[in-house]
């Protein structure tokens, strides 16, 4: 996504230049198929880009590019839709649920509250969800979780696929939207923890914290929840003070964190 405003969202070029802000989803190869944590925006998204919102096109210009999508990675990789077992989401937001048609075998595993409030959204919360129901139309096989008493590192959670080798969790970090959450994926020794929308920029969980203005009036213009979306957020700068070894934090949109996560992926397959 490439909206106006770099120095505002980046922090850095020029006033009127466009911002790059990425999009993209995680991908885990368990022994019974793939899982994907998000799914990005998907291939009809590419082909009817003029019937998605005009006001959601025109802030965050999205550049749709069948290649980019993760139905057409994956097939770049050898493998068919079919193959993508379980769908993890962080929320149903268009950028983060788009794909969904395109892997319509798929479990789609989410906390029970943002399902609940799709379907019977608050009235500010209503553009939000209505913006995104083509992507279900096709009837996702939806698996809800609630999370019941379990915690992980001082947070609620709840394991999606308790019988897989794959240990992935889903933690709860409602703000950006009601049901919003993030997911920690077992990685070796430590964790990867997909914060989703839960911060925008990589210096919102350093100490101090900083992010640029423009992307910080996005979130606060975009949020459901202004209080729940800062505790949570002091939450995850807390968690990346006391486990800098032991969970790696990485948010939906800053190029930055998603390079370095590519690194780091790269280096794990080498060794």
């Amino acid at each position: 996504m490439c909206p106006r405003g770099q120095r505002l969202l980046s922090g850095e070029g020029s006033l009127l230049g466009a911002a790059r802000l990425v999009c993209h989803v995680l991908l885990v190869e368990g022994p019974d198929g793939l899982i994907l944590i998000d799914t990005g925006f998907g291939s009809g998204d590419v082909h009817h880009a003029r019937e998605i919102d005009p006001v959601f096109r025109a802030m965050t210009r999205p550049r749709f590019e069948l290649g980019e999508t993760a139905v057409s990675q994956l097939g770049d990789l050898g493998f068919a839709p079919a193959d993508v077992r379980h769908i993890v989401l962080t929320h149903l937001d268009i950028d983060h649920g788009g794909g969904l048609p395109d892997f319509p075998g798929a479990q789609v595993h989410l906390w029970a509250r943002e399902l609940a409030t799709m379907q019977n959204p608050p009235r500010r919360e209503r553009r939000r969800y209505v913006m995104s129901q083509a992507h279900w139309a096709h009837g996702p096989n939806w698996v809800t979780h609630e999370p019941e008493g379990e915690h992980w590192l001082g947070f609620e959670s709840v394991r999606v696929l308790p019988e897989s080798e794959a240990e992935i969790l889903l933690i709860p970090l409602p703000g950006h939207s009601l049901g919003h959450t993030g997911v920690a994926v077992r990685r070796g020794d430590g964790w990867l923890l997909h914060c989703g929308d839960a911060y925008f920029f990589r210096g919102d969980v350093a100490t101090p914290r900083t992010c640029p203005p423009g992307l910080r009036a996005f979130q606060s213009l975009i949020q459901a929840d202004s209080k729940l979306r800062h505790a949570n957020l002091e939450r995850l700068r807390e968690l990346a003070r006391s486990h800098p070894d032991e969970v790696g934090l990485i948010c939906s949109h800053d190029p930055v964190e998603l390079h370095r996560a590519q690194a780091q992926a790269r280096l794990e397959r080498r060794g």
